[in-house]
């Protein structure tokens, strides 16, 4: 039976839209992202909508509140976790916010970044095939599927 951890994965844009804010992970040794540079969000919790869960996700990890988000997207991520757990995101894009972002978080730390620079930041290698997916002008939301291996991408497929 096939059963994801559930969980968001928020890419916030600045009132510009040329800066995106990231989270560099570099706070826990164990962290399985660590040196990475990522979206914020975490797992879903009981008895919360997909919508709740990154609107608690961005205001725990970055002190802000969510105004305005739209869902860009969905991957299935096979094998994905630390010790190769399933998982399941809904990705989005937030474009309007209030409040000031917070430094640092347990994670790592927190800092805009030019949109058309990102992709030469250290990441996971699969976040480079949906994240022009999650930044372009198509209004359709995309659903992919990325298994991985050993912390490694093993193929990409999405449609709209």
């Amino acid at each position: 039976m096939y059963m994801p951890i559930i969980g968001t994965l928020g890419y916030i844009l600045s009132p510009g839209r040329d800066k995106v804010l990231l989270v560099h992970r570099n706070a826990r040794k164990e962290d399985h992202h660590l040196g990475k540079y990522n979206g914020l969000g975490g797992k879903m919790e009981p008895g919360e909508s997909v919508l709740a869960c990154m609107s608690r996700e961005i205001l725990e990890e970055s002190g802000l509140k969510c105004r305005q988000m739209t869902l860009r997207g969905t991957v299935n991520w096979p094998g994905f976790g630390p010790e190769g757990e399933d998982w399941l995101g809904f990705i989005f894009l937030i474009t309007s916010f209030t409040g000031t972002p917070v430094a640092k978080n347990e994670e790592g730390e927190l800092a805009w970044h030019l949109l058309k620079d990102i992709s030469s930041l250290p990441m996971w290698e699969g976040d480079r095939f949906f994240l022009p997916l999650v930044f372009d002008d198509d209004p359709r939301p995309f659903h992919g599927h990325m298994p991985y291996r050993d912390g490694c991408p093993l193929s990409w497929e999405y449609s709209r």
